[in-house]
């Protein structure tokens, strides 16, 4: 409900929609969309899908046969063109993580040498601690 279609954007959206496809006539496609956009702005599974949207099949089988059929582009076209190009999208393929938050495997070697160890003093006590023990 929230984040469902505006009536500007259904206004927008339903005259890209196929209708002229055999058998019977979709009845419920703005419902079926805001199902459909429901998962994919949460990344919850299909089968997830609040009984409000109707069974998560239809969302699912929709949203594939759209995209092999090219409706998804021709969607997000009417939509930028409706908002005049003023529309910004963020993906996976946009937004980068840096390298050490990505979990990649961290290669530090630690390297003891036995010479340098004996040779150096010890770095863990404070110089002023030294003089007061003398």
């Amino acid at each position: 409900m929230r984040y469902d279609l505006t009536d500007f954007e259904w206004s927008v959206i339903e005259p890209v929609l196929p209708m002229d496809r055999r058998g019977p006539k979709p009845r419920e496609n703005r419902r079926v969309l805001n199902g459909i956009f429901w998962v994919l702005r949460t990344g919850a599974p299909w089968r997830d899908l609040p009984e409000r949207y109707g069974p998560y099949t239809s969302a699912y089988n929709r949203f594939n046969r759209w995209r092999k059929a090219g409706i998804w582009d021709r969607l997000m076209d009417s939509i930028v063109k409706a908002y005049d190009g003023k529309v910004q999208m963020i993906d996976s393929s946009i937004v980068r993580v840096h390298q050490h938050a990505s979990g990649a495997k961290k290669r530090v070697e630690i390297v003891a040498w036995a010479e340098a160890e004996a040779a150096s003093p010890r770095k863990s006590t404070r110089g002023s601690m030294r003089k007061a023990a003398r």
